[in-house]
């Protein structure tokens, strides 16, 4: 492994911008100057003049490889990671899904060995979909075990994997028990039942009741519940795709009454709107998702929450299906493969329609992609830092490269692409995992250097 110098960059980190270099040495940054350093010091020299520097972004909510019934989404560890490389992404948190009765250890044995081919580092955060007597121990062993700290819940989905209030309760003193915290998808599965039903049982079968059957005030009222059972249980709380304005009262609320609650958002969210579901079947079926796009008042009150960091996280929830598996659902608007595609733009997207637009600064941009989630799920400083000691995962970023987002150009293995045609400015120049150059001007150039799984705090 060479030692590089990075000299003359633009360096960003959450809280400061400096002119400076990097020396990057065994994986690991070595020493980071606001002087020009000697260019003996490294095999590899290279000039990022005129270039941002940042660390390598953090998506802290992908579905890599997700089994669902219209069979597994697009995207496995490898071609997902690929992807995500390409937009700067260096680190992934996926989930373990454990079967009901299947002990917590062993589906995270299982998890691992299909992520052994990702090519970005990655964790998990460990999904309880039901409520057993042992849960308490097995939380408090896969955290001080294997270093996972945060353990998903989900409000819908009651008849697979979400769970009642009871057990909600339950699960939310038990990973505050064990120093934890919960991530939660917050929907009322019972309202979103009934609502299914009752279109399903009117002929009313097409994508655009999809969002009629998960109105706004269903994540608002399942975000108000949830923060009140995470107080009580004194338990910290990280809510997932935020969507809605509706919801924003909730969190701020909290956030003032000092709760420890996290809140994220994703770029579909602030970029697009439920117009999506007019029109054929083939042209809506690719943007149901869950939560569903919004009306555009959301966007922008989604804009504001980021910039006065009520919202502080930036996932993707990135679950790609293929144009066939969204066809399953051609009669039933409920049996649409549900999901979409996004690791890869991430970055791009934020900086131009957030950066360029002055809706953020560049350290914020850094605190969205790469800080605040490195802080929040205990892998802070090893990742989301610019200092000496950290693993060098490095974005030297061109702030000139234009692009128009395609299918045709996109690395997902996905044929749908939920942002055709978004016009785009700035892109990677080189990505850096653990001081390797992985990516080169948008081009996977070291298909060797494998991931690694990484224990949180």
């Amino acid at each position: 492994m060479s030692t590089i110098l990075i000299k003359n960059g633009e360096i960003f980190t959450g809280v400061e911008h400096f002119r400076g270099s990097i020396l990057v040495k065994d994986g690991k940054i070595e020493f980071v100057s606001k002087e020009t350093l000697s260019e003996d010091l490294a095999e590899e020299i290279i000039d990022a003049k005129g270039f941002p520097v940042f660390p390598g972004g953090i998506d802290p909510h992908v579905h890599m490889h997700l089994p669902t019934a219209a069979g597994y989404s697009a995207d496995d560890f490898y071609s997902a990671s690929k992807a995500a490389l390409s937009g700067g992404t260096t680190t992934l948190i996926d989930f373990v899904t454990p079967q009901k009765g299947q002990s917590l250890q062993e589906a995270l044995s299982e998890r691992k060995k299909e992520a052994e081919n990702a090519l970005t580092d990655f964790s998990f955060h460990m999904s309880l979909v039901e409520w057993r007597d042992s849960l308490p121990d097995e939380i408090k062993a896969i955290k001080e075990e294997e270093g996972i700290s945060s353990f998903k819940v989900y409000m819908a989905y009651k008849d697979t994997v979400g769970l009642g209030d009871e057990d909600l309760r339950k699960v939310l003193k038990a990973v505050a028990d064990a120093g934890g915290m919960v991530t939660v998808h917050a929907e009322i599965g019972d309202e979103i039942t009934a609502l299914r039903k009752k279109f399903l049982a009117e002929g009313k079968t097409a994508p655009e009741f999809h969002p009629l059957s998960r109105p706004d005030w269903v994540e608002a009222q399942a975000v108000e519940k949830i923060i009140d059972f995470a107080r009580e249980a004194e338990c910290p709380l990280y809510i997932v795709h935020v969507s809605t304005e509706a919801s924003l009262k909730y969190i701020i609320q909290a956030q003032k009454q000092n709760q420890k609650l996290y809140a994220e958002t994703c770029p579909q969210y602030l970029l697009l709107d439920d117009d999506k579901y007019q029109g054929r079947f083939e042209e809506t079926a690719p943007f149901v998702l869950s939560p569903p796009l919004r009306k555009k008042s959301n966007n922008k009150a989604l804009w504001l929450a980021l910039n006065e960091e009520t919202i502080v996280s930036l996932g993707t929830d990135h679950c790609p299906f293929n144009r066939i598996q969204k066809e399953a659902g051609k009669n039933d608007f409920t049996k649409i493969a549900n999901g979409i595609g996004g690791v890869e733009h991430r970055l791009t997207l934020l900086y131009t329609y957030g950066v360029l637009e002055g809706k953020l600064t560049m350290n914020e941009f850094v605190n969205l992609v790469s800080t605040n989630p490195a802080k929040i799920f205990g892998l802070y400083p090893q990742k989301g830092s610019i200092a000496v000691g950290s693993d060098a995962d490095l974005v030297i970023w061109n702030p000139d490269k234009e692009n128009t987002i395609s299918v045709n150009n996109h690395v997902s293995n996905s044929n749908l692409e939920a942002y055709e045609g978004f016009e785009t400015r700035g892109a990677p120049k080189y990505v850096f995992l653990r001081g390797q150059i992985t990516v080169e001007n948008g081009k996977l150039t070291n298909h060797k250097l494998k991931g690694e799984f990484l224990k949180r705090s």
